[in-house]
């Protein structure tokens, strides 16, 4: 009687694993999205007005944070990008960013080139970063208070506790 070989059975492959869409792009859109996107605090959107941040240098800031991609490479455009983009005159551009470095919220690396010529500045957000962090204790409690008030009025009156 002849030797039956074993048959050879290849383990099924795993199908490639389907990457979940961000909530950014169900709101945008994946192809909207793969052009890039910003990453704006809403510390930074709602403490706007209380940092001392006009429209003129919120819209500025967000352009700035548009270029920033990597934490270790600052953003450098020009300012006459910034000011394509905005709107507004390169003037304009230099007398907020001028206004928002008096503040502390941003600080400007002149830049040279190999020749000697000036190069766009390197902007450096290091004092803005600072600001919203130190805020967050106060947004973390005022979220805090607001998550017990609403579970408050939403527990029955006999049911709380004193």
């Amino acid at each position: 009687m002849a030797a039956k070989q074993a048959e050879v059975v290849d383990f099924p492959k795993a199908a490639a694993p389907v990457r979940k869409l961000s909530s950014t792009e169900k709101i945008w859109g994946k192809l909207v999205c793969g052009h890039g996107y910003a990453g704006i605090p809403s510390i930074l959107l709602k403490a706007q007005r209380r940092v001392g941040i006009t429209p003129m240098q919120m819209n500025i800031i967000i352009q700035l944070l548009d270029y920033w991609h990597e934490p270790t490479r600052r953003p450098f455009p020009t300012k006459r990008d910034l000011s394509k983009r905005i709107g507004v005159a390169e003037k304009t551009i230099q007398n907020n960013v001028r206004e928002l470095e008096k503040a502390g919220l941003i600080e400007r690396e002149i830049r040279k080139t190999a020749a000697g010529d000036y190069n766009s500045n390197v902007y450096h957000l290091d004092g803005l970063v600072a600001k919203i962090k130190a805020l967050e204790p106060e947004f973390t409690e005022e979220r805090e208070k607001r998550r017990k008030m609403k579970k408050d009025l939403e527990t029955p009156a006999g049911l709380r506790k004193a």
